[in-house]
Order: C-alpha cells, then sequence, then structure tokens
C-alpha cells in the first residue's frame, strides 16, 4: 500500500484523502487515526470528517479561500504523524430474529449455498464484525469479517422497501437497515433494535472501529423486545474494551 496517501480538492468546501483501494482492518486504524489528528488539528473550524473503506472526506461549512494552500498543510499533517493503533472501541450486542418471516431471503441463500436454516444462523452469529463506516443512510453500519460461506450477490433488481432493521448480506457484507428503504441485499433477518434516532442528542451509539455481535432470537422474543424498544425500556448490552 502506499506510504502517503493522495490529497485533493473537491469542490470549494471539500478536500478528498484517498489510500489504496484496500478493505482491512489496518487501513481502518490509519483511516481513524488520521481523521482523529485532522479533528484536533482543525478543532476550532466547522468541519465534519467522514470515513469511507479507503478514504477521508474533509467537508468545511465554508469556501476554503486558499485550497492548494490547505491541501499542502493536510499533506504536511499527514506525512508528520506517528500512526499508532486504536485498542479501545465498543462491542455490541444485536438481537436478530432469523424466522423465515424476516428473513426474505433465506430460502434463497439456502439453496445457493446449499446450507439449512441452523448452520445459517450459526454462521452469521458466530463472528465479531468490525463497523468500517457509517452510511448509505444515516446510521447504516458497513460491517466486515462475514463469514466467506455466506457471502453471496445482492439482488439483480433491489426491492422497492426493505424493513426498518432488517439485516443484509451483500458480497462479502453484512449490514442493517436502520429505516425503511429501497434495498438490494438479500435480506437474512430482522432486529427490533433502535439503531438511530435522529431526535436524540447522540442520534446512533456506533462508531467506526466498533465491533457488533448477533444473538439470535425467537418471534417471541423479538415482539417482546419491540415492545420494549417501543416503551424506552430496552437497553443494548456493550462492553468496552480497553487495549
Amino acid at each position: 500500500m502506499a506510504e502517503n496517501p493522495k490529497i485533493s480538492p473537491l469542490g470549494d468546501r471539500g478536500i478528498l484523502i484517498e489510500f489504496d483501494e484496500e478493505v482491512s482492518e489496518n487501513l481502518l486504524q490509519k483511516l481513524l487515526f488520521y481523521k482523529k489528528i485532522i479533528q484536533n488539528s482543525k478543532a476550532k473550524l466547522k468541519l465534519e470528517v467522514t470515513n469511507t473503506y479507503n478514504s477521508l472526506l474533509i467537508s468545511y461549512v465554508f469556501t476554503i479561500e486558499d485550497i492548494y494552500s490547505e491541501v499542502s498543510r493536510l499533506k504536511q499533517l499527514v506525512s508528520g504523524a506517528n500512526i499508532t493503533k486504536f485498542n479501545n472501541y465498543k462491542i455490541f450486542s444485536i438481537p436478530v430474529c432469523y424466522d423465515p418471516e424476516f428473513g426474505l431471503d433465506l430460502e434463497h441463500i439456502s439453496r445457493e449455498k446449499n446450507l439449512s436454516l441452523e448452520p445459517i444462523i450459526e454462521l452469521h452469529t458466530a463472528p465479531e464484525y468490525l463497523i468500517y463506516f457509517i452510511g448509505f443512510l444515516p446510521g447504516f453500519l458497513y460491517l466486515g469479517g462475514l463469514d466467506e460461506k455466506l457471502k453471496i450477490s445482492r439482488k439483480n433488481t433491489p426491492r422497492k422497501s426493505v424493513e426498518k432493521g432488517a439485516i443484509g448480506i451483500g458480497e462479502n457484507q453484512t449490514g442493517i437497515y436502520p429505516k425503511s428503504s429501497p434495498g438490494g441485499w438479500q435480506i437474512i433477518g430482522r432486529s427490533p433494535v433502535e439503531l438511530f434516532d435522529k431526535n436524540k442528542k447522540i442520534p446512533s451509539p456506533f462508531s467506526a472501529g466498533d465491533r457488533i455481535r448477533f444473538f439470535s432470537v425467537s418471534k417471541e422474543e423479538f415482539y417482546e423486545i419491540e415492545k420494549q424498544v417501543g416503551a424506552g425500556t430496552y437497553t443494548l448490552k456493550v462492553e468496552d474494551h480497553e487495549g
């Protein structure tokens, strides 16, 4: 992988930092490190730094007067940084009901992978998934760590509407739909928890670098948790990892 990333203007209010095309925890650690030092160095400015698998987008709320000088300053900041690994993160336990009523594509996955329901559930709940970034919808978690045995192509024709809480698989990723929306991922189950609430001070508790564990619940447990979520009495299980 290239030692120094490519840094270039993106319009007059943005700067894009691009690394080689790669999806790995090692690169994510670099992205999160650079994201932190940029935020700290620009603490007095109003800007937002968001990451994807291999890039950082710095979005300013104002027009950058001398964008090439700003690019130059960022290059110096990045090249002079001594990267340290982030060993502190949160592990969230997310309940999922894999009943065929919610797992709309379980039958398709079962045929394609020659697996019955129980092994599919076991394979999907076994990993500790890494949150790479959050998008395309607010609160949509892009998770790495899916077992290769469950890797499957997205749907040829996306659904016009996927239910809030649906758990999908697309290629070698799994993710959770935080709200009802169109979607082309293969739906394996559904979670009753609230992933994103725009009315809260912190709309989403998740951050890139955190981990997710899924655990299987019955339909009865799903509806009970759903009631608790609606009443505001359900609390996600969260573990703090400090390395």
